[in-house]
């Protein structure tokens, strides 16, 4: 016990000094979190849609004013004239904008917002179809009832972005302790100075998932904390699922890190190994982009990402989507199994002085 206690100490000491683990463990998710929140937090929501109204002297708009407040935009900012109206929207005061002479509906768009523009699109439709219906001294036949799938967080583009960025933070923490982190003490010599003393390989092993787990939990917690903090996300966790989705996946990544640390003849390169696929899952798992919009090719690719159902876990146990009790025990599962299938490998072959 107290070979162990001194190995945990160790390994504690070894991962407060390893820069590159602690950058992509606690400060890439910090900042990506930061960055995406202030950039283009609320984008493609209609609730916050701001839109400029300019209506010509004289002209009767009630029923244009009825059909923008019938779609759900959040305010109404009225311009004196058409030019500024267009100075309001290309300076974004507003949104978009809508002019009306009496005769014809006119939208104003800022081109610039290309990602946005598909949501302003869309209620310039709504807002069109209500007014002529308006206009003819008709309604609408039938309602309709917005309802979001797997809660209302999940209509919030960034309530997507920060559960994705959390399984990132655990990915990197598993396949750098292996890929990184072990094979970077076997280039070092300083596993055969371990070696050679009464230790034996699995209490290594037990000391580096112990401080893996402890890393991740504080590191998610810490992501999580930000972005409810700074961004007031509507998560709903559930703190026992959320609990054995990182041990589950901890223990995977850290499995995936041995086959990895196999592959490559020298232990530097497994870093580097585990580095570029990271970043390459980062981009492939729909973590920032939804995968909707991929080509199939990369569509089909990303099934094949463990990041892809890592963050789509995370998205489930936080509250942002629907997912099965079935799926959510298979994708730990597997995840499981991989670790403690791998991590003896692990300790066989990789915690030795040279490989044979």
């Amino acid at each position: 016990m107290n070979a162990f206690r001194a190995l945990l100490s160790s390994e504690f000491r070894v991962f407060v000094r390893d820069k590159v683990a602690i950058t992509f463990t606690f400060l890439f998710p910090l900042l990506f979190i930061v960055i995406f929140g202030y950039l283009m937090g609320g984008v493609g929501t209609a609730s916050n849609a701001k839109l400029g109204l300019f209506v010509a002297p004289y002209v009767e708009a009630s029923h244009l004013e009825a059909a923008v407040s019938a779609v759900g935009v959040a305010d109404v900012v009225r311009q004196g004239t058409a030019a500024e109206l267009e100075n309001a929207v290309e300076n974004r005061d507003v949104d978009f904008g809508a002019e009306w002479d009496g005769t014809a509906l006119r939208f104003v768009y800022d081109v610039r917002r290309t990602q946005e523009n598909f949501t302003f699109q869309e209620l310039a439709r709504g807002i069109a179809a209500r007014f002529d219906l308006a206009n003819q001294g008709r309604r609408p036949i039938l309602g309709a009832t917005s309802v979001v799938e797997g809660g209302e967080a999940s209509a919030d583009w960034f309530a997507l972005v920060v559960p994705g960025i959390l399984a990132f933070s655990v990915l990197s923490a598993g396949l750098f302790a292996v890929a990184g982190h072990v094979t970077s003490m076997k280039q070092r010599r300083l596993l055969e100075r371990l070696i050679v003393t009464p230790m034996r390989p699995i209490a290594l092993l037990a000391a580096v998932i112990t401080v893996r787990l402890a890393v991740v939990f504080v590191s998610t917690l810490a992501t999580l904390a930000t972005a409810l903090a700074l961004f007031h996300v509507p998560f709903h966790v559930n703190w026992l699922l959320y609990t054995v989705f990182l041990i589950a996946t901890t223990l995977g990544t850290m499995g995936l890190g041995t086959i990895l640390s196999l592959l490559v003849k020298q232990p530097s390169s497994a870093s580097n190994l585990a580095n570029v696929l990271s970043m390459l899952m980062l981009f492939l798992a729909g973590i920032y982009f939804p995968i909707e919009i991929m080509p199939s090719f990369l569509r089909g690719l990303s099934l094949a990402l463990p990041l892809r159902h890592m963050a789509d876990v995370m998205r489930y146990v936080t509250g942002v989507m629907d997912m099965s009790a079935l799926r959510f025990w298979v994708i730990c599962g597997v995840f499981l199994a991989v670790g403690l299938g791998l991590l003896p490998i692990l300790s066989r072959y990789v915690v030795r002085v040279e490989r044979r």
